[in-house]
């Protein structure tokens, strides 16, 4: 990463070709791996990283090895060129939001503006049990997500901030240097998305069946669909390994991604969990 007035090597960057991110899994993975499937991801052409946000393994193996998302996409940015980066998606509970501002406007600067904050209520909870975090049922999450959001674009100005809440009250806060532009925050979840965030993440499971609430809900807010960023995600069943083999973004990614185009995405985020996944996508960028 460049610091503030240098400019960059003069090094040719890999060009991206692909409307497609990829989601490398943190959970049973470690960050030798993570970053290396990360260069090659970049240079077959893919167009982003991204990464869940957990703290510890699932179901009955809690002791298997967990990559930390915004310490693992910070050295992703550090050792590549174009990609965006992005979690997929931050918890709002995990982090208190102006300490989360201060984190993705380092970033954002530090990449060159190419980090997206994708953020949402969380789910499940036993981690943040295990470590002491608190997680209230879903309506406060909701509340709290709304909230961060506000936090979050308040702190991008730079301050002083003061405002009241009934959760992240803040008073006479700075927040130096300011994103210049201030990183997209993408929401799942189709009617806060659209009432509040700068893009919307799904699945290809309901995509189909949210987007017109999303697109009723956008313009009901006045809105432009043409400002915002529309992503469906692809990665099974997460808990378990899924056969990214067998699917369309490798045996004809072209025609995957048409159908989805048509369909009314922005972008794809598909997931990789081996490095049997990550040859395949690399394999099968060579032939669009």
């Amino acid at each position: 990463m460049s610091g503030a007035g240098e400019s960059a090597p003069a090094v040719d960057a890999p060009k991206a070709r692909l409307p497609i991110g990829v989601c490398l899994r943190s959970i049973r993975a470690e960050p030798g791996w993570w970053l290396e499937s990360a260069q090659r991801l970049e240079a077959a052409g893919y167009a982003g990283l991204w990464c869940w946000d957990h703290f510890m393994g699932r179901g009955a193996r809690k002791d298997v090895p967990v990559v930390e998302c915004w310490t693992i996409l910070s050295m992703a940015a550090a050792q590549t060129r174009r990609v965006t980066v992005a979690p997929f998606v931050a918890n709002v509970m995990n982090r208190h939001p102006a300490v989360l501002a201060r984190m993705a406007s380092t970033l954002q600067i530090a990449s060159g503006g190419r980090l997206i904050l994708g953020i949402g209520i969380g789910g499940g909870g036993h981690e943040d049990a295990a470590y002491g975090i608190d997680f209230p049922d879903a309506p406060e999450r909701v509340a709290r997500l709304e909230e961060a959001v506000a936090v979050l674009r308040a702190l991008w100005t730079g301050g002083p901030i003061t405002r009241e809440s009934p959760f992240y009250p803040l008073s006479e806060a700075w927040a130096h240097p300011v994103p210049a532009p201030a990183p997209r925050i993408v929401i799942g979840g189709e009617t806060r998305a659209a009432r509040i965030g700068d893009g919307w993440s799904t699945f290809d499971d309901n995509f189909e069946q949210h987007l017109p609430l999303y697109l009723e809900t956008l313009a009901a807010a006045g809105r432009r669909r043409e400002d915002q960023l529309v992503l469906v995600g692809f990665q099974g069943d997460w808990t378990r390994d899924w056969a990214l083999l067998d699917t369309g973004w490798v045996r004809a990614p072209r025609e995957t991604w048409e159908r989805w185009r048509e369909a009314g995405a922005d972008g794809a985020i598909v997931l990789a969990g081996t490095t049997g996944d990550v040859d395949a996508l690399v394999e099968a960028a060579g032939r669009w």
